[in-house]
């Protein structure tokens, strides 16, 4: 297979185009074209008035010694894209392995062990995603909260209601895997180039129900409404877990994806000893722009195009204080959506269907936090962090579930809201105008206006008066990592426990924990045999 790069359409060149540009570029006839497909594409905007899409492809042709050594320019024998199974271990495995958490990290873990024959048995806390589906509209329409199964835990992890973006800076052959399962499992194939790869949530739901099919099919179990409760810990060492309803699974290797508000999980396992440390994160704020605003902001003249879609950004400020400030999980034409795992505290997250077509754009706001800024210094001292920030937004949003809110303008003036201006909140639940210096501590909050000021100057109109600040974004990434060992990536204090994902400290994105989650069942698969028990 060759690969051409830096093939260039207009906005308004039609993506067939491409075919007649690879023709003319090998100096090929059609006949001598056997395939080709679009490996990345990415917008080039840096001339003032013009957009052009890029291109790098990859084809089949006949003849192809003869056309690589033309030495043509931008032209060259592509590289190889399969991922490559591990090799099988030897050391025996007397039980099937358990993988803990089916988010990102926990699916992809059981999907490699299922297709290497280890037949896992996930165990998922929350709902299905039909049925979480159902407990989440619950919430939504109702502000009833199913503690069990919610945003934050059931099938799929906290990414199955989101943006559904599938970017990554990890670069290698696993990530090309997650794509390409995910195309397989139903995601549109142009997932696997463009530059800025998503699915939206509606499409998600199904995606997850189709992987979870396969790793059934390949002789894996799925127990949803299944918690751990207790890790069994001999030596050092895991012999297995019990479940809240009392079911005991024997197990001496399970994948640990447990994601980032699994915080009744953190303390059991500081309880048993298994090695846990304090991790920086960041918090803060859901901010609500018109996606009109974004998309003129970005494109310029050529906002509105259909080739362009919703605009997006990821933006970054470096507060006087020396605290990072960024945007985080930027939601086109999305919804700020009510997030919280436990009753009596708030939290918001972002989330956008593929069509990315409501009225405004969202992202979160968010301000580095440390270990010295938590109360105390114990390993969990990060989770009581987020707690105390959540319980403080319920009360401010009136301890019914709506949120406390305040205009971009009075934030930056230091006065509380009393009403919404031309930005109307898409929090579901209502918004309450309130004055966000009595949620978060003076360095967030004025880290927050430097980076608004700021950001303004790289995004037009970030600033704008009516922008709506709607608290509490706590849920960023995990406030612990349950350290390992980077060769055998299982933990450092505990044989048999593969910490992945988010909720380990790992990754921060689903591309990213998927990764991490092949990255430990490779792990056990190059280290033991497939387990001997027939059930």
């Amino acid at each position: 297979m060759i690969r051409i790069t830096q093939l260039k359409l207009s906005i308004d060149e039609p993506v067939d185009k491409i075919k007649s540009l690879l023709l003319k570029k090998l100096k090929i006839q059609e006949s001598d074209l056997i395939d080709y497909r679009i490996y990345k594409e990415s917008i080039d905007a840096r001339q003032r008035g013009e957009i052009n899409f890029i291109y790098t492809v990859d084809a089949t042709v006949k003849h192809e010694g003869k056309i690589l050594g033309k030495k043509l320019k931008n032209v060259a024998l592509a590289p190889k894209l399969d991922y490559k199974n591990p090799p099988i271990g030897q050391k025996p495995l007397n039980h099937r392995p358990l993988v803990i958490g089916f988010g990102p990290a926990g699916m992809f873990a059981a999907l490699l062990l299922a297709q290497n024959g280890y037949r896992p048995i996930v165990l998922e806390r929350g709902q299905a995603v039909d049925e979480r589906v159902k407990s989440i509209d619950e919430f939504w329409s109702k502000g009833q909260l199913n503690p069990k199964s919610n945003v934050q835990f059931g099938e799929g992890g906290a990414g199955t209601f989101s943006d559904g973006k599938l970017t990554s800076r990890v670069r290698d052959l696993r990530g090309r895997k997650v794509l390409e399962e995910f195309v397989q499992a139903g995601a549109p194939e142009d997932i696997l180039y463009k530059a800025h790869p998503h699915v939206g949530t509606d499409l998600l739901r199904d995606i997850v129900k189709n992987i979870r099919k396969q790793i059934i099919a390949l002789g894996g179990e799925v127990y949803f409404d299944s918690q751990v409760d207790q890790f069994m810990i001999e030596k050092d060492a895991l012999t297995g877990v019990k479940l809240v309803d009392g079911r005991i699974f024997k197990a001496t290797q399970a994948v640990l994806a447990i994601g980032h508000s699994a915080r009744d999980t953190f303390n059991e396992l500081y309880d048993k000893g298994i090695n846990i440390t304090a991790k920086p994160f960041a918090v803060g704020v859901r901010i609500e722009h018109p996606q009109r605003l974004i998309d003129k902001a970005q494109y310029k003249e050529f906002a509105g195009h259909p080739r362009l879609g919703a605009a997006e950004y990821r933006l970054t400020y470096k507060a006087s204080s020396g605290r990072g400030v960024y945007t985080f999980c930027m939601c086109p034409g999305g919804l700020v959506v009510p997030a919280a795992s436990e009753e009596g505290r708030l939290v918001t997250n972002g989330m956008s269907e593929h069509a990315r077509n409501q009225e405004n754009a969202n992202s979160g706001l968010l301000v580095q936090v440390f270990p010295e800024d938590f109360p105390t210094e114990h390993p969990l001292a990060g989770v009581e962090f987020q707690r105390m920030l959540e319980r403080k937004a319920y009360e401010l949003g009136g301890s019914n579930y709506q949120a406390p809110a305040q205009r971009v303008g009075d934030f930056l003036d230091r006065k509380a809201s009393t009403t919404m201006g031309t930005v109307t909140p898409s929090y579901a639940l209502g918004v309450t105008p309130s004055n966000l210096d009595e949620l978060f501590p003076e360095y967030i909050t004025q880290s927050m206006r430097e980076a608004i000021i700021g950001l303004d100057k790289k995004l037009h109109g970030f600033a704008l008066s009516d922008a709506v600040m709607t608290g509490v974004e706590s849920r960023s990434s995990s406030p612990v990592r349950i350290n390992r060992d980077e060769e055998s990536f299982q933990s450092i204090s505990t044989k048999g426990v593969y910490p992945s994902g988010e909720g380990a400290g790992f990754a921060g994105g689903i591309v990213s924990a998927a990764i991490d989650g092949l990255k430990c069942a490779e792990a056990l698969i190059s280290t033991y045999n497939r387990p001997v028990e027939e059930s």
